[in-house]
């Protein structure tokens, strides 16, 4: 099942969603670097930093998200489609809530850190599901449209 979302038959949302998992995971690096004294303060600006800049594209890669979420018709890839996709904004929202106390912070604390290692989780969830959907069922997946093929590209 092919989506509008994408660039000569490549879908753009999974190429997009790289960035902001790629982002928060290393601001979950940064933020323990800190947290257990293995850095200075640059690794919490750092962290601070790479969770901004994973919320910006995490936003960007859901436009072409929610493109592919509406082209699938099947009432049982929809449901499964809805619910990463709800993953995905309460993930957002935990790493908005976490940039929000971080704002002007100057002692180290706690909670950031147990809202990245949540956030991570949920990511790793939503992933699971984003991937079923992909890898399973074949949604976004262009079909082989060369004589005799049967199988996605």
């Amino acid at each position: 099942m092919e989506t509008t979302a994408s660039i000569r038959k490549h879908p753009i949302h999974p190429i997009l969603v790289g960035i902001p998992i790629g982002l928060w995971v290393f601001s979950l690096i940064c933020d323990l670097v800190y947290y257990f004294g293995l850095g200075g303060t640059e690794w919490e600006s750092v962290a601070l930093y790479t969770l901004g800049g994973g919320i910006v594209t995490a936003l960007l890669a859901a436009i072409p998200g929610v493109i592919d979420l509406t082209s699938i018709t099947d009432p049982k890839l929809k449901r499964i489609g809805i619910i990463h996709m709800i993953i995905n904004l309460v993930v957002v929202l935990l790493y908005v809530i976490n940039f929000a106390l971080r704002q002007g912070a100057t002692a180290p604390r706690l909670l950031p850190l147990i809202l990245s290692l949540v956030g991570v989780g949920l990511l790793g969830v939503s992933g699971w599901l984003g991937g079923e959907l992909v890898h399973v069922y074949g949604v976004s997946v262009a079909e082989d449209k060369r004589p005799g093929g049967t199988r996605p590209l």
